[in-house]
């Protein structure tokens, strides 16, 4: 079975009852900024200066249908995007596609958002599956599963490229999870496909890069005699341009999720992407600060341990040394965003109902 979703298919055990894990040791405390969010994932500022962030939302009343890794999820239109400003918060987009489990565990919808100029809102939308079996099960508005917004509207289809081309030659499966809005077009990054996409203002979408599986030990739970190695997805879950130009895209990794394996990719569009930083375990988000590399861990200690453990991690990443840990003080966070000397954190992006909230840490 492929194993490219997104984290939220993989705290199905516990995410039920999760909340957010008080302080611990570890570097800079937040501050929390905005509170109440449904599933908070990606999230960007605007030109004007507001923070925009994504919300997968709490699923509906359907209809069901089997979830990405077992149990049923449901349908509705609880996905939205959220702005904040100097004024408070608001949800300026509503009414986008939303698949969750009981209490909204699990959530797949909105999971990121990039602003281009003053006009330009373009949000990814998961799906977490083959479109072609996902989509005939829902409503007309389920059938943004799976696509690159524009303002809300459709702007490019990433599920049906993945249905089409494939790229990465395995099972068919997307889950949209990363946009980057650039002059002429917007990279994403295809957790499920397990590649970077180019999706033109035209519409048209192309393949700029694919991330390989690697081989590595069987967990001990699989039962598979000792030295077994089974095959370990990328699964990109991040984009974003550095200041040199290139794109930067982060691994979440498989199934077994194994800790210090996550790596960052230096991508330049036509030639093949080479690893700029690794030793990391579960990336959710990159960001840059004056040109300084900074990652996001969604699980500090690996999505198995998740349960007992569900402290994310931010760290700067330093070419000289290892990287140095800026703060442990999160749950299971879902996107970053950068901004003069302070990082932006949706806190408890993985958690049921209302609990998100983003959290202000000062670099």
């Amino acid at each position: 079975m492929r194993t490219t979703r997104l984290l939220v298919t993989a705290v199905t055990a516990f995410a039920a009852v999760l909340i957010p894990a008080t302080a611990q040791a570890g570097g800079a405390q937040p501050s929390t900024i905005a509170g109440g969010l449904n599933a908070p994932r990606g999230l960007a500022f605007a030109p004007d200066g507001a923070l925009y962030v994504a919300e997968a939302g709490t699923g509906g009343s359907g209809p069901c249908l089997p979830g990405p890794e077992g149990g049923q999820v449901c349908f509705g239109t609880s996905g939205s995007v959220t702005r904040i400003g100097h004024h408070g918060q608001k949800r300026v987009l509503t009414g986008l596609p939303s698949l969750a489990g009981p209490g909204g565990a699990n959530a797949i919808g909105p999971s990121d958002v990039s602003l281009q100029g003053n006009g330009g809102m373009y949000v990814t939308v998961g799906l977490g599956g083959n479109p072609a079996t996902v989509r005939p099960q829902l409503p007309p508005a389920g059938q943004q599963l799976g696509l690159l917004l524009r303002n809300g509207k459709p702007a490019a289809d990433i599920s049906g490229y993945e249905v089409r081309a494939n790229p990465d030659g395995g099972e068919v499966d997307t889950n949209p999870n990363s946009v980057e809005a650039l002059p002429g077009g917007r990279a994403v990054a295809d957790a499920g496909g397990n590649d970077l996409l180019w999706a033109g203002s035209d519409g048209r979408i192309t393949t700029i890069a694919t991330f390989p599986d690697r081989l590595v030990d069987a967990p001990p739970q699989l039962g598979l005699p000792p030295g077994t190695k089974i095959p370990m997805q990328a699964v990109p879950t991040s984009v974003v341009r550095g200041p040199d130009g290139a794109l930067y895209v982060g691994e979440l990794t498989g199934f077994p999720f194994q800790q210090g394996a996550a790596r960052v990719w230096r991508v330049v569009p036509g030639h093949a992407p080479q690893v700029y930083a690794q030793g990391f375990t579960n990336i959710i988000d990159l960001g840059f600060d004056h040109g300084r590399l900074y990652v996001l861990e969604i699980a500090r200690n690996g999505l198995l341990g998740a349960e007992t453990d569900p402290s994310g991690a931010l760290l700067r990443v330093d070419r000289h040394g290892p990287p140095q840990v800026v703060s442990q003080n999160l749950t299971l966070p879902g996107g970053l965003a950068l901004k003069d000397g302070n990082a932006y954190v949706s806190n408890c992006g993985a958690c049921p109902g209302p609990a998100g909230s983003i959290v202000r840490i000062r670099l």
